[in-house]
């Protein structure tokens, strides 16, 4: 694959093996790793068998001096590359294939929950995850134990310092409605629009306050959409409000809200769900740093959740990734990065078909494999 973006990304990647454990081209086994993924296979067994029954697929364009690898070359390359290594060359592939766009990205924390290994006393492993929403891609991730004393917030923080985020908006669920996070936002040049709860409490009393007030809530800015499905009708409201000067501002007493740098915006969605004849009504709160209309808030928080169900939902559904048991070492972290780069490399190719649909003819087809695969080339 010489020449290739893939091979632009990863030729410098550190090679952690020594001795005759190097036979075989580091490069040559991300690559038919990254393919088996791509074609359906989830773990080192599956990749090993994929080189042997498609050993003359990957002779097109792989020199495979010392022939396919085996079972123990995948598992003891995922068990040593470093991780952060490994993520940084994820970003430049990313950047390469031109996945980012503009508009939303989400930042999502996800455990995997069989990565735990009781014989070494290690709890399991968690990932959080940037998703561009505009083109439904990874753009980085960075894992982290919170056994070893790790947090999301931290984990965060250091994915955030490695993604340029120039007119980017950033959205978060509340964990992250933090002043240095909100401030490592905009550092890297993005906005953020973060969920307000009660981890804030002075903050969120105040805000809830202002938008229970009906009389201040017919003066704002408003829009609203309405979804209907299986028997169940959602209407969503959005109010904002660019008006900041009623906030106290930053106080160093405990009842007293201390404002997130860069704050510009407010923001209330009201939730109203009919089903079964029985109303509920929520409301959620956001602080942005960009001064949104109603229209692009109530986007932006959509999309937002556009992170469960295009990506979390499909690495469980279609890459079983919460039953994969690899545990030793950086094995965990390792896979969990070549699964989304097989993700981002399967929603760029025949996009009106499903993922599931496109690896399992890609696991069916060599022609269809190479369609899949020829982004990387």
């Amino acid at each position: 694959m010489s020449g290739s973006w893939f091979e632009a990304a990863f030729s410098a990647l550190p090679d952690p093996r020594t001795g005759n454990a190097k036979r075989h081209e580091l490069l040559e086994v991300l690559t038919i790793a990254l393919t088996a993924a791509v074609c359906g296979a989830e773990h080192c067994s599956d990749f090993a068998d994929f080189a042997v029954d498609r050993e003359a697929l990957f002779r097109e364009f792989l020199e495979l001096r010392n022939g396919v690898p085996s079972h123990d070359t995948f598992s003891r390359v995922f068990r040593l590359l470093d991780p952060s290594a490994f993520a940084m060359c994820f970003g430049r592939f990313v950047d390469e294939l031109g996945a980012a766009g503009e508009g939303v990205v989400a930042i999502d924390g996800k455990t995997l929950r069989r990565s735990f290994d009781a014989a070494a006393g290690r709890s399991p492993l968690a990932v959080v995850s940037a998703f561009a929403s505009a083109t439904s891609t990874v753009i980085g991730q960075t894992g982290f134990r919170a056994a070893d004393g790790d947090s999301e917030i931290v984990a965060a923080r250091a994915l955030l310092r490695c993604l340029d985020l120039t007119g980017q908006l950033v959205t978060a669920d509340a964990i992250h409605c933090q002043s240095e996070t909100a401030q490592t936002i905009l550092d890297r040049g993005g906005d953020y629009l973060l969920r307000l709860k009660a981890n804030r409490p002075a903050l969120h009393e105040m805000v809830a306050t202002y938008f229970a007030d009906g009389q201040i809530r017919a003066a704002l800015p408003t829009c609203a959409t309405t979804d209907a499905d299986h028997g169940r009708v959602e209407t969503r409201r959005a109010f904002v409000t660019h008006d900041l000067a009623w906030l106290r501002g930053s106080r160093s007493a405990c009842t007293e809200p201390v404002l997130l740098p860069g704050l510009a915006c407010l923001g209330m969605i009201e939730s109203t769900v009919t089903r079964g004849g029985k109303t509920t009504t929520t409301r959620h709160y956001h602080v942005a740093s960009r001064q949104l209309t109603p229209e692009a808030y109530l986007a932006a928080a959509r999309s937002h959740w556009s992170i469960e169900n295009g990506l979390h939902w499909v690495l469980d559904m279609t890459f079983d990734e919460d039953r994969a048991r690899n545990r030793k070492d950086n094995g965990p972290e390792n896979l969990a990065i070549l699964r989304k780069l097989a993700l981002n490399v399967l929603k760029r190719a025949r996009p009106k078909i499903s993922i599931r649909r496109k690896r399992k003819r890609s696991g069916w087809s060599d022609d269809f494999a190479r369609s899949v695969i020829g982004q990387m080339r």
